[in-house]
């Protein structure tokens, strides 16, 4: 596994993306360069115990000047962040076993700290705006075109799609009692092993903005399988796949939903058609969303936020 694999998977497993979690790593980074590996996290505790031994505003900040990034990350620079001890000793263990093999380059590690600090800067969340006037499928669409705009912006990226794919997921968590299993967007079906992005009793459902003929090969081996296959997609994306359907015959065997309706129809009969309630089931929808991004996804501009 090589050296960004390793740090992107310990990011993410274990939630170090937030600005505390941030600090304790670039500090206990230049511990490792300082003394060396393996680290003994016993010794980068203060003499009190209760916090890591350097971690504070100044030390944090000159290590970013180092890299020309001035912005302030966080005016206690973690030290009163909780955890903060926790994420040390993981943190030590990690870049202790990592060295086990090869010596690791820190300063690699370091830059690469750095530049996920440079990403929450730049990461601004997505907005949610509750209109009431407005019709609940230009509520969705609006979010959605909001991700249109940061892809465009970005090439290579895939907002649209990771946002869709939490966006049903969340909804599935709001809609059944049984757990549903959620994975980063970036995990293709193939390489997991899924049948689809979500297997709910015998459903296999899809999430998609480019339908393809390899999708639905997939989902013509979903009905092998006794699965029945469901697409959701992008209003431009549905008539794509409903003629790709017609084309390898099966059009009358699986069901394509556009991803607006998809949503709000279910904001309305979670929240009883009722306008407190439709607001409240939004709400609901949009916690359960940064939830699973805050454990699938490590962008943290993935999140959406409330207008109030």
């Amino acid at each position: 596994m090589d050296l960004d694999t390793a740090l992107r998977e310990f990011a993410q497993q274990n939630r170090m993306k937030s600005k505390g979690p941030l600090c304790v790593a670039l500090v206990v980074t230049r511990h490792a360069k300082r003394l060396g590996l393996p680290l003994r996290p016993d010794e980068l505790l203060t003499e009190a115990g209760g916090q890591v031994m350097g971690l504070g505003k100044s030390a944090v900040q000159t290590i970013l000047n180092e890299h020309g990034v001035t912005r302030v990350l966080a005016e206690e620079g973690g030290r009163t962040s909780r955890g903060s001890v926790g994420n040390m000793r993981k943190y030590a263990e990690f870049l202790n076993k990592l060295n086990e093999g090869d010596r690791i380059d820190l300063d690699a590690v370091e830059k690469w700290w750095v530049q996920r600090v440079k990403e929450y800067f730049a990461g601004k969340p997505f907005m949610l705006r509750f209109d009431t006037s407005k019709s609940l499928r230009a509520v969705v669409r609006d979010l959605i075109e909001q991700a249109e705009k940061r892809q465009s912006q970005s090439p290579g990226a895939t907002f649209v799609g990771t946002m869709l794919q939490h966006l049903v997921g969340a909804k599935l968590n709001l809609l059944l009692d049984t757990l549903v299993e959620h994975h980063g967007a970036s995990v293709a079906d193939g390489v997991s092993g899924r049948e689809g992005d979500f297997i709910i009793e015998d459903v296999a459902i899809h999430v998609t903005t480019s339908p393809s003929e390899a999708l639905l090969r997939k989902c013509a081996k979903n009905l092998d399988c006794a699965l029945k296959p469901v697409i959701i997609t992008t209003r431009k994306g549905a008539l794509v796949a409903e003629g790709l359907a017609e084309q390898a015959g099966i059009g009358d065997r699986l069901d394509v939903f556009e991803a607006e309706q998809f949503l709000a129809g279910n904001l309305y009969e979670l929240g009883k058609f009722a306008q407190a309630g439709r607001r409240t089931t939004a709400e609901q929808l949009i916690n359960e969303y940064n939830n699973i991004v805050d454990e699938c996804e490590t962008d943290p501009s993935l999140q959406i936020e409330i207008a109030r």
